[in-house]
């Protein structure tokens, strides 16, 4: 379903309205902030110097370490008695990265939320149970604002207390999970334990999953448990929280909201802007927040755009699976290593489930990998030979990608860790030894 008509423009119709709040931003941002003012004059720009989109290259770039540097409340644009709700980073040490919002931009978040739930097809029919932490992580609030305006009744149960979860899910006859997609294979497997079949005994019919990537095979597997339709969406506290972009039912990629953010493709390392369709990474610019305009934003996170309209009607550009972040780049024995290359690999193996970790460890003076993998199904545990060959062909197609040997530990089912929120499995041990 399209909520808003914003969502089908054509592009000329886009680019006009995104040009006309782009020059508001930059003076908005230019006259009320100081770190821009400053950015803008090191440069030599002026508001008045953005005449175009093309314009928008001119902008310096805007990073994380602005908003820690600005800590607390000097990226805010408004008086602080303008600021009726605080938000911040979801990191677990050091101050957060802080963001505020004035009335009209909860107002504009819920909008935004809005058409993405609706996207996937949720309608006021459904029952959504949101499993993020409700908190200062933007989540929880923010798919909330945005179930409430759709008409969605909402049961807000914050993350954790998986048993309590399942309970409520299957008594309200919950419709939509909403949570990370490491947390609802989680919630699958403790509900088998409970003697809860989630394909029978609940009623989820679509998952809306952020906060973390949704690999091919953790949305297969979830929807195969869950006979549902999982869905990915995009946003970060910088830019808004959820919101940014979402997927369709035909999950093609995440659709953004151009009428209220901008998004380019740079090269990470000369931050020179990309063509359409290459590889680089994200850069949004945020065209409607009144209380932190946020100007060529760097994500950190890897992917390209997709300016074909969809399938689903809408002509709003796509942003393609992320493929990684240009600053979680591992460097094992002189080579340069992504996560998500490891992940695409697993994933490509039948025999191996969603779950696994990576480890970095220094032996001496050498690196060594190794890769924790947990077996599908426990039939492959039958044999000796069979967890051989399963660690064979793991190491051997990891070798082929990374051009590294790695060692390759097997875990029975459901016995690596679980996270109720973000999954952390990237475990860097170098410094500790």
């Amino acid at each position: 379903m399209i909520w808003s008509r914003e969502e089908t423009l054509d592009r000329e119709d886009i680019e006009k309205i995104q040009l006309e709040r782009l020059k508001n931003a930059v003076k908005r941002a230019y006259n009320n902030v100081p770190l821009y003012r400053n950015k803008f004059d090191s440069v030599n720009l002026k508001p008045d110097d953005i005449n175009s989109l093309e314009d928008l290259k001119k902008v310096p770039f805007t990073t994380k370490e602005d908003f820690r540097e600005n800590y607390p409340f000097k990226m805010f644009a408004v008086p602080k008695k303008e600021i009726i709700r605080i938000h911040g980073s979801s990191g677990t040490t050091g101050k957060p990265t802080v963001v505020g919002y004035t009335k009209k931009d909860i107002e504009t978040w819920s909008e935004l939320v809005a058409r993405v739930i609706s996207a996937t097809g949720v309608t006021n029919e459904d029952t959504a149970q949101v499993a993020f932490g409700y908190g200062l992580f933007t989540g929880g609030f923010g798919l909330h604002y945005g179930l409430e305006k759709v008409g969605v009744t909402v049961v807000p149960m914050s993350s954790g207390n998986t048993e309590k979860q399942i309970m409520l899910m299957k008594d309200f006859e919950t419709t939509v999970l909403i949570c990370t997609p490491s947390y609802a294979l989680h919630i699958a497997e403790v509900a088998e334990k409970m003697g809860i079949d989630p394909k029978k005994d609940l009623k989820i019919k679509i998952g809306l999953f952020g906060g973390e990537g949704l690999s091919e095979s953790a949305r297969k597997e979830l929807e195969s448990r869950f006979l549902m339709l999982a869905t990915s969406n995009y946003g970060m506290s910088e830019l808004m929280g959820p919101g940014v972009s979402g997927e369709c039912e035909y999950k093609v990629g995440m659709h953004i909201s151009e009428d209220h953010f901008i998004a380019e493709i740079i090269d990470p390392k000369t931050g020179e802007v990309l063509p359409e369709g290459e590889v680089g990474e994200l850069v949004i610019t945020a065209l409607t927040k009144e209380a932190l305009p946020v100007l060529r934003y760097r994500t950190k996170d890897l992917t390209s755009l997709n300016y074909k309209k969809c399938k689903c009607g809408r002509t709003t550009v796509r942003m393609n699976k992320i493929k990684g972040r240009s600053d979680d780049m591992l460097i094992i024995r002189g080579v340069n290593v992504f996560p998500s290359q490891i992940e695409s690999v697993l994933e490509s193996i039948e025999e191996i489930g969603p779950h696994y970790e990576i480890i970095v460890t220094k032996k001496g003076h050498m690196d060594e990998l190794t890769i924790n993998i947990e077996l599908a199904d426990g039939k492959f545990l039958e044999t000796y030979r069979c967890l051989e060959q399963i660690s064979k062909k793991v190491d051997h197609k990891l070798k082929t990608v990374l051009g590294l040997s790695s060692k390759i530990n097997i875990a029975q089912p459901r016995t690596l860790e679980r996270f109720e929120g973000k999954a952390r499995r990237v475990k860097d041990l170098r410094d500790n030894e």
